[in-house]
């Protein structure tokens, strides 16, 4: 819900031209001009007897008035009473009460007069009256005795005042009685009681009296009031009065509605215009009546008629002669109505139609005063002139009295006067003066020079000349500094000089010029005006529904003129926002933090800049749960239901939709509360079934959109009477735990369902089929019966009866159930197998008969292993699998065997007790399958025309392989692929070198097994025959680089080599000596190495020894050269290689490709800074999973690295990652 409105600046304009209307009329003070009355008191003026008497009277005029006064029709010399005097250069009489002086003297009609040398301006005839507070005249009050039900008035009748005083009953420590249909003050202050009830009696009935002028309060004596109940009033009767008194001794009877006020059938009432019309109907009557209004012939006047007072007083503001009429007030119970016809009459004080203003002339120009009023009875219309009646004035031949028109003609300056227009009737009178001020003046111009006028557009703008002279001047508009005249539809010149522009555009902004002119001259003026964008609400405020403690956000985003400052006020309910920390302003937003029920409402943003304002509202509904239901009551009781009503509680702005009625059973459950019924939200009663033994409590919650309320407070308790059982335990059931017993259950009743106290089972059973008796035992508030001695597994007929002290409930229905099982005897014959395909068999087997099942029977369990593989001879682990089918089945299927195996399975019987034995082991095969695909296909070697195969068996074979078949073809440089050649490879072979191929071709090979079934799935792989011939391309890893941080580093590099290569990056801890390295001792070259250095060293010896044998001597030198052990260098990082090797997954070999640099970068978490050196030692390391990974060498002393390269090889001491 969202309204928006604007506040029009035309209702401000319009306002400011009726303004400028009048004030074109005044003249200006520098000119000669007669009295005008500016400030007079009110006619009738009560005043504070403690208090000086101030009568205003205050003038104008060229020059300034003098003043005068008459009291009660005559002069008033306000010189010779000391207690009177008159402000300065006023006519205000001041007169002196607190001096000495009384108010009562000076009680009367005054009248001031306002006089210059161009005529005498009037007041009103001012009654003075000082206010009167008098205090109630002393009284004896007899106690009211009121027997109950009847009605009682009492009576205030309060001192007569000036004005009258307010009327209100309190007791005696200050507090308001209260006041309702039943009592209630009438408009004369007494107070009313339709019917008397015994909480009425008191002795302290106190009406008071306040006078707002004297700011006092007067009290009448205490009134006291003793209602007698009939109870009470029999027993005073018979102790102390005859039958004969007034009492009586009838008892409170009801009665239907008589008139207290007023009385009679009809009575009338006077109301004059304007006022407030006030009827008023107060009835007796038991029960108490209510009271309706209605219009003989017509209706009630909407939007002015009011009831007050519960409806006993008819209020209908600013009356008109249309409300004239009869008026009925209708006073109805039960019992009957009355009613009472107020003829109403609307009056009418004189009021203005038109009166009269003031006229300036010039010289031998002609005009007019008119004076009308209207009234009811109709007023009489006279004049006077300088306040004496016309017809006995000094005569003026330029004037011409015709009613209520003065008609002037040819003026002189000798006509100037004042006149003065009196209407009256017999319910007031108006007085109104106006002068006639003959003067020639050239025009003149009222309005400042350069006056700014800004407005917004699409409003109207109204830019003022305000003017004067006589003969009254012509006023021309004009645009711009030499603009034509302004006419047109789209302008609008006023009688005062007002130039209206209706629809104000952007380029209506400028400058305007207003002239005057009459005969006696001409004058300009210049104002401008500014046209200014309207402001807007551009995102206005959204109905909102929040939930209690909720947050909610009320947006109000503005557009405004870039010159105009705007401001953003927030209103709740018209008024201001609470002063509350939850309530935060935002620049285009109000935000409620922890919304509370208190915050619901009407929400509304108001921008206002000095040109204009426009708002826009929106409302805030809180929802919640709704608060709980209250006054549970419990009625029409009986023995198996009760009807329970209930006052809803407030729904908290979100309907109720239903209630949901629980009950406690105090007797048997206390604390616990359950589920009884439910209703819907517009029902506040419901009729509610009971069971018999149970101390209900009831409790209702209410159900709206949000949740559930709190529960009610419980209602009253309510124990139903006691009865037999109406029902039997439910879900009986005779199941043998043991071969020879029968377990009996059930499922007890609740407490509420006993019906009475006492509740025990009558449980009942007997074999099935045999004609045996029942037999029967009374257990007490058990749920089990265990029956010893019965044959295994036998059915027998059982039944299971409630009862109580009261009785038996209703025979029970039987149940049919076994005594306990046992395992089966037998095995099931006759096992057979139908091999069906390599992975599926069906079994077959012959039913057990059913006494050897010796229990429910459950199904069959087939258990069956995997012997052996007949294409692999190895020993595994036996794995038995199980499969159960379930009922009395004679056949069922194995599915996911392996292909080509031997098995075997036996089958068994199952009961509810368990299994019973296997049936002799059967033994099947499965038949050969189509095998899986090799285990790896691997591309190496190539040439110019070859390519090199090697490939690994199938892991599953499934049968015995009989070949491979090898399809290739060749793929060109749009991927196409070129014609598909098929090669059978014996099952035999590993390896094949395919030859004839075309040089620098890719080509894509499918490769698979086959046996006697069928072919297996295949593999792929793609390889390319090389360009020339060259040696082959090694992996090679140049520009190693590294950066170092806290807890990682960063290494890169460029590679060179085939495709697909895999990157291990090896780091460990500075200083270890512990390394990862390949074993070299086992590899061919280095076997080789050291053959030729065990030579080289033999020939050594050998040459040494010959020398040596000769006598022969040789340098020092050359001797220690021999010896010495030679330095083994590091590996250049030029001669360090990579070994091919592949995934252990696909087992794809690696591609060779073109040479290519791959910058890789890794990063280390985990480890320190710095790479470590390595010792010496020729030691092969590999990965985990056993490939190769490189040759490494060291050396004894450690070499500084040469920037961020290290020509030793690096080896990983704490992990290794991979990069492929």
């Amino acid at each position: 819900m969202m309204k928006k409105k604007s506040v029009s600046a035309r209702k401000a304009s319009l306002v400011l031209f009726l303004c400028q209307m009048i004030s074109a009329l005044d003249v200006p003070l520098d000119l000669s001009q007669p009295p005008t009355i500016t400030q007079q008191s009110p006619k009738d003026y009560i005043v504070d007897p403690r208090e000086n008497i101030v009568i205003q009277c205050e003038a104008k005029g060229k020059p300034p008035p003098s003043f005068s006064w008459t009291r009660n029709g005559t002069h008033f010399d306000i010189d010779k009473d000391a207690q009177v005097t008159m402000k300065p250069n006023s006519g205000t009489l001041v007169i002196n009460i607190m001096n000495g002086g009384k108010a009562e003297a000076y009680e009367g009609v005054y009248q001031c007069t306002a006089r210059n040398e161009r005529g005498a301006a009037i007041s009103n005839n001012i009654v003075i009256r000082p206010s009167r507070s008098p205090l109630w005249t002393k009284e004896k009050l007899e106690p009211n005795h009121v027997r109950e039900g009847d009605s009682l008035v009492l009576h205030c009748r309060p001192p007569v005042g000036l004005p009258p005083p307010i009327i209100f009953w309190m007791d005696n420590a200050f507090q308001r009685l209260p006041q309702s249909e039943r009592v209630s003050q009438g408009l004369n202050g007494d107070l009313y009681f339709s019917n008397v009830q015994p909480e009425d009696t008191r002795e302290d009935y106190i009406c008071y009296a306040r006078f707002n002028h004297t700011q006092t309060i007067q009290q009448k004596q205490p009134i006291s009031v003793k209602v007698f109940s009939m109870d009470s009033l029999n027993d005073t009767i018979a102790a102390n009065l005859s039958d004969t008194d007034i009492f009586g001794a009838k008892p409170v009877t009801e009665r239907q509605p008589v008139l207290l006020t007023p009385t009679g059938s009809t009575s009338t009432k006077v109301e004059l215009r304007g006022n407030v019309l006030l009827l008023e109907c107060i009835a007796a009557g038991l029960p108490t009546p209510v009271i309706r209004w209605i219009k003989e012939g017509g209706e009630l006047p909407a939007n002015r008629t009011f009831f007050e007072n519960f409806k006993k007083t008819l209020k209908i503001i600013d009356v008109s002669e249309a409300d004239s009429g009869n008026y009925k007030c209708i006073a109805r119970n039960r019992l009957g109505s009355a009613h009472h016809v107020i003829s109403v009459t609307v009056k009418a004080a004189p009021y203005w139609i038109t009166a009269p203003r003031n006229l300036v002339l010039s010289p031998g120009e002609d005009g007019t005063l008119i004076c009308r009023a209207n009234g009811n009875p109709k007023p009489n219309i006279s004049w006077l002139a300088n306040g004496v009646p016309i017809a006995i004035a000094p005569e003026d031949p330029s004037r011409k009295v015709d009613g209520d028109t003065i008609i002037f003609s040819h003026v002189q300056e000798r006509s100037s006067s004042v006149y003065q227009c009196n209407a009256s009737n017999e319910y007031g009178y108006l007085l109104a003066n106006a002068f006639v001020n003959v003067l020639a003046e050239p025009p003149r111009i009222l309005t400042p020079a350069n006056k700014l006028y800004q407005v917004i557009a699409d409003s109207p703008a109204l830019l003022d000349c305000a003017y004067f002279g006589s003969p009254k001047p012509e006023i021309e508009w004009f645009k711009g500094v030499k603009g034509s005249i302004l006419r047109g539809n789209e302008y609008v010149f006023h009688d005062n000089g007002t130039l209206e522009i209706p629809v104000a555009q952007k380029d209506s902004t400028g400058t305007y010029t207003c002239v005057a002119r009459n005969e006696l001259g001409k004058i300009q003026n210049e104002v401008h005006l500014e046209v200014k964008d309207p402001t807007m609400i551009i995102k206005q405020p959204e109905y909102k529904v929040i939930q209690r403690y909720g947050q909610v956000s009320f947006e109000c985003v503005i557009k405004h003129d870039s010159t105009l400052l705007p401001t953003i006020i927030w209103l709740k309910d018209n008024d201001e926002l609470p002063d509350d920390e939850r309530f935060l302003v935002g620049k285009d937003n109000l935000t409620i933090m922890n919304v509370t029920d208190k915050d619901d409402g009407t929400y509304t943003c108001i921008v206002n800049t000095t040109l204009d304002s426009v708002s826009a509202s929106a409302v805030l509904t809180v929802v919640a749960r709704p608060n709980p239901p209250f006054d549970l009551e419990l009625t029409g009781q009986l023995e198996r239901s009760v009807e329970l009503s209930w006052i809803p509680g407030d729904e908290n702005n979100s309907p109720i939709t239903n209630f949901v009625i629980e009950y406690e059973d105090g007797l048997h459950e206390p604390g616990v509360w359950h589920y009884q019924t439910e209703v819907p939200g517009t029902q506040t009663t419901v009729q509610l079934k009971l069971s018999p033994y149970v101390n209900y409590s009831f409790r209702v919650i209410a159900v709206n959109e949000i949740g559930r309320s709190q529960p009610s407070e419980p209602s009253e308790q309510y124990l139903t009477k006691s009865a037999n059982p109406d029902e039997n335990p439910s879900n009986v059931q005779g199941i043998g735990s043991e071969p020879d017993n029968l377990v009996i259950t059930w499922e007890s009743l609740k407490g509420f369902q006993s019906n009475g106290p006492g509740l025990q089972y009558k449980v009942s059973w007997r074999q099935k089929d045999v004609d045996d008796e029942w037999t029967s035992v009374i257990v007490a508030n058990v749920s089990k019966y265990i029956v010893s001695g019965t044959p295994t597994f036998v059915p027998y007929e059982i039944k299971v009866q409630a009862l109580n002290d009261l009785g038996y409930a209703p025979e029970p229905s039987e149940v049919i159930g076994h005594s306990g099982e046992d395992l089966p005897m037998v095995a099931p014959g006759n096992v057979q197998v139908h091999v069906i395909n390599s992975t599926l068999a069906k079994v077959h087997w012959d039913t057990v008969p059913l006494k050897t099942v010796r229990g429910h029977l459950q199904g069959y369990k087939v258990y069956y292993w995997k012997v052996q593989s007949l294409s692999i001879r190895s020993r595994r682990h036996v794995e038995k699998k199980i499969l159960t089918f379930r009922g009395n089945k004679t056949f069922g299927m194995l599915p996911g065997l392996e292909p080509y195996s031997s098995y075997k399975l036996n089958v068994r019987v199952v009961n509810g007790k368990g299994e019973g034995p296997a049936s002799p082991d059967k033994v099947f095969k499965t038949p050969e399958g189509v095998p899986s695909s090799p285990s790896f296909l691997r591309i190496t070697n190539p040439t110019l025309d070859s390519l090199t195969l090697e490939w690994g068996s199938p892991t599953h074979p499934n049968g015995v392989l009989t070949s491979y078949i090898l399809k290739f073809q060749p793929i060109n440089n749009t991927h196409e692929l070129g014609p598909l050649v098929e090669i059978r490879i014996p099952a035999n072979e590993s390896s094949l070198i395919l030859k004839n191929l075309n040089y620098s071709t890719r080509y894509k090979f499918y490769f698979n097994a086959q046996t006697s079934v069928g072919s297996g799935s295949q593999i792929t792989e793609e390889a390319i025959t090389i360009m020339d011939e060259v040696q082959p391309l090694y992996p090679r890893i140049r520009n190693v680089t590294t950066a170092a941080a806290e807890t990682y580093a960063n290494i890169s590099w460029e590679y060179e080599g085939p495709d697909h290569a895999n990157f291990y990056v090896e780091y460990g801890v500075a200083g270890t000596m512990a390394s990862r390295q390949v074993d070299i001792a086992t590899q061919g070259w280095f076997i080789g190495l050291m053959c030729a250095v065990a030579l080289l060293i033999l020939i050594l010896l050998i040459v040494c020894f010959i020398r040596r044998n000769k006598g022969g001597k040789y340098p020092v030198k050359e001797k220690e050269d021999a010896h010495a052990d030679p330095e083994i260098q590091p590996m250049k990082e030029d001669d360090g290689t990579f070994g091919e090797y592949s995934d252990a997954e696909d087992h794809k070999p690696l591609k060779k490709g073109s040479r290519t640099p791959s910058d890789r970068t890794v990063k280390k978490e985990d480890s320190d800074d710095s790479l470590v050196d390595y010792g010496e030692g020729v030691n092969g390391q590999f990965n985990e999973d056993g490939s190769f990974i490189g040759q490494y060498s060291g050396k004894k002393e450690k070499e500084p690295a040469e920037g961020n390269e290290s020509s030793e090889a690096p080896s990983p001491v704490n992990a290794m990652n991979s990069f492929v």
